[in-house]
């Protein structure tokens, strides 16, 4: 069997677990599962048992891979999805399979495919045809969690132990398909911030309804859902579509950015994210300057209780918000400053509830695997964007007793994320592999220019008031 095929089969048993945030029994089957294929088929060692890890929460996964070397490089990875019906897909979102479509050829269209079950199967096939060839001289360790999507809370206090489970690295890294849209492949130096949680409204604490009651009261009547709307105007007004405030950039990054700028395309990088019209004004290095220095308060869901009461006033209104803020921001004063704001007496009623939070982070260009991750793109023909930090969120501040870089890497053209007919191109996935196998072994001891091992981080872990 080639390669890319063992790939597509495994991958074919990645999609068929609908492991979506609240399937606890498919996220538990497939963490199990895959624990059981590294055992089998890499010849891992389980660290963290799948079984006996509780059953109210998704699992975590760790194993090791002990090719008796004094260094490690861990590789992070993702087992959830995001949810999806079969409503508009070629094929169901959790069968998945092979298209042929006429601008990509084939295709593995699937949820999961690009985020990020696609880049799991093909590493695992990879790892384990490295392994059998006895192609590396260093330890893997292997984590895969269930709750990228929302949060990460499990993985950090996971990490946050004393000792840490696991030793220090030579570097971190998070295999994904970053030839976004077919494009140039992205290096981030860092990565956003999260706290995640949901503003509430309830009618009773402040002389509104206690109960559903008929909408003709709406005269004389105040409406938990328009206090709520007074709230989130008050704490990330409307008129800046969620921006909380802006930083300057340092010397560095706007070094970076200065030659991102040059060659980066805000039209290209609109059509790919189908956004209808850009937020903001000026030239490219602005935007740029903008897009990763904005604190902003987003919005997912809006709720009424009760749902659907068209006809009524409800007793209760809540959103589910996220605060995404870039490395050079103090989190906890800028959550403070909301929480301060809607104790205020015109907003009573509102409260904050914070689910999980992690703090943005950044690290040199210069630190262990960098060089590596950029080495691989360039033998590949491909050249790499390199950004001071990434506008997305990833929990790297987990990794940072651990090593001195956590990098999201690799080539391959997958799309649609989050979306309707995900899909990651076949070629995409042979050549994801090709750039990880150059990554992986600039880390034998036989590579040139290897890199001084790193010897863990001194600094003291902060407490970052996990609520979850």
């Amino acid at each position: 069997m080639s390669r890319l095929d063992a790939t597509l089969e495994l991958l074919s048993e990645l999609t068929r677990w609908p492991s979506v945030a609240g399937q606890l029994s498919s996220q538990r089957g497939l963490a199990a599962w895959l624990e059981q294929w590294m055992v089998e088929q890499l010849d891992a060692s389980v660290i963290y048992p799948v079984a006996a890890q509780t059953d109210n929460s998704p699992p975590l996964v760790h194993v090791r891979i002990d090719n008796g070397s004094a260094k490690t490089v861990v590789l992070y990875n993702m087992y959830d999805v995001m949810p999806a019906d079969d409503a508009g897909w070629d094929v169901p979102p959790f069968v998945g399979g092979v298209c042929h479509w006429d601008d990509l050829g084939a295709v593995f269209v699937g949820r999961g495919a690009e985020n990020n079950k696609g880049p799991v199967a093909a590493l695992l096939v990879l790892l384990r045809e490295l392994q059998q060839n006895q192609q590396l001289d260093f330890n893997i360790e292997i984590l895969l969690e269930g709750e990228e999507e929302i949060g990460s809370g499990a993985l950090r206090r996971y990490l946050a132990q004393q000792p840490c489970p696991i030793a220090p690295a030579e570097a971190v890294l998070f295999p994904s398909l970053c030839e976004y849209g077919g494009g140039a492949p992205r290096v981030y130096l860092g990565f956003t911030g999260l706290a995640s949680g949901r503003l509430s409204v309830s009618g009773g604490a402040w002389g509104g309804p206690s109960s559903a009651i008929h909408a003709s009261n709406a005269g004389w009547i105040a409406n938990p859902a328009w206090r709520l709307v007074q709230a989130l105007d008050a704490i990330a007004p409307a008129a800046h579509s969620g921006v909380l405030a802006c930083n300057a950039t340092d010397d560095e990054a706007n070094q970076l950015l200065a030659t991102l700028a040059a060659e980066f395309s805000i039209d290209d990088e609109l059509q790919f994210r189908r956004s209808q019209r850009l937020m903001i004004e000026g030239d490219t290095l602005s935007c740029l300057q903008t897009l990763l220095c904005s604190a902003v308060l987003t919005l997912a869901e809006l709720h009424s209780d009760p749902p659907g009461g068209r006809g009524v006033i409800p007793f209760r209104a809540s959103a589910e918000l996220a605060f995404r803020i870039p490395p050079g921001f103090d989190q906890d004063a800028m959550i403070e400053a909301a929480q301060q704001r809607l104790a205020q007496p015109d907003l009573a009623g509102s409260e904050l509830q914070l689910f999980d939070r992690y703090p943005g982070v950044r690290f040199s260009r210069s630190a262990s695997g960098v060089d590596a991750l950029i080495a691989s793109y360039q033998t590949l023909g491909a050249t790499p964007q390199i950004w001071p930090w990434a506008p997305g969120c990833a929990p790297a501040y987990a990794f940072a007793a651990v090593a001195p870089a956590f990098l999201i890497g690799g080539l391959g053209h997958g799309g649609n994320a989050h979306a309707v007919n995900e899909f990651v191109t076949l070629a995409g996935l042979e050549r994801f592999q090709q750039s990880m196998s150059l990554w992986l072994n600039a880390f034998n001891d036989s590579a040139i220019g290897r890199v001084a091992p790193h010897q863990g981080n001194t600094a003291v872990h902060k407490n970052i008031g996990n609520t979850q």
